[in-house]
């Protein structure tokens, strides 16, 4: 089985793969402090809890935006999965082979996260794409028809933006944005804080795709969305064609099979 690592700024998504079946998935949160002996334990518990064993793992990929923690992950396949079955970690970059060029100015600048988003997204669809990563940092990335990878735009996530609005100001209160707001008028603060995230990130998303889709004509874009607050955010913002949750961790799936 291959296990795929997705590592975040907030949270590390891991899947374990049957073939191209998806047999289970995970979300930790990211500590960058975490011990190869702790990444180790937290393992073993998760699997066991789908019966399942670290001795079946065959194949390991890892995409990492937090580069200590890529050496944390490589470690324990090293001393946990490579002694049994001499697993040698897969580690994402520019330099494998993803089914798309990347076209920017510095190949090598191109978050793991993100190359991984645009080979899966391009692999399943085959047309030119933005896709909508809804993370720490919400990115859109654009691949042309031709399989090119063009860059995008990176800006502040939802979850920054809420802790900044709680940290910086003296009265406004931390909020839980999972229940949606009436309407885009909010009559009392917490309503006007859920109205201003959710309507405000949904009305962001709309004017970068446009111009965009501006940008990247005659060619007319998919947009696909993925992350963890990509199915909160997408009702808002309808020119999000498709929300897509497991794009990265098959996105790492499909990277694998090709370069192993």
């Amino acid at each position: 089985m291959l296990l795929a690592i997705d590592v975040g700024n907030s949270h590390t998504v891991i899947g374990l793969f049957d073939g191209p079946r998806l047999r289970c998935q995970w979300r930790l949160g990211t500590n960058r402090g975490v011990t190869v002996d702790e990444l180790a334990a937290r393992l073993h518990v998760l699997f066991a809890m789908e019966n399942a064993t670290l001795g079946q793992v065959s194949g390991v990929i890892i995409a990492s935006v937090v580069p200590p923690m890529a050496t944390t992950w490589s470690s324990f396949t090293g001393k946990y999965l490579g002694l049994e079955v001499g697993i040698k970690p897969m580690v994402v970059d520019n330099q494998l082979e993803s089914g798309i060029r990347v076209a920017t100015d510095h190949p090598a600048e191109v978050g793991a996260d993100r190359l991984v988003n645009a080979a899966a997204a391009y692999q399943l669809y085959h047309c030119p794409l933005i896709i909508v990563d809804f993370g720490t940092a919400i990115t859109l990335d654009c691949v042309s028809a031709a399989g090119e990878y063009l860059g995008g735009t990176i800006t502040p996530g939802v979850a920054i933006s809420l802790d900044a609005l709680n940290q910086r100001t003296a009265k406004l209160p931390r909020v839980d944005i999972a229940t949606p707001p009436r309407q885009p008028i909010g009559r009392n603060t917490v309503e006007a804080i859920r109205a201003g995230i959710l309507y405000g990130y949904a009305g962001m998303i709309e004017g970068l795709v446009r111009r965009i889709q501006a940008q990247m004509a005659p060619e007319k874009p998919k947009v696909i969305a993925t992350g963890g607050m990509a199915e909160l955010i997408a009702p808002y913002a309808p020119v999000i064609e498709e929300v897509d949750p497991l794009l990265t961790l098959n996105g790492l799936r499909l990277i694998y099979e090709r370069n192993h």
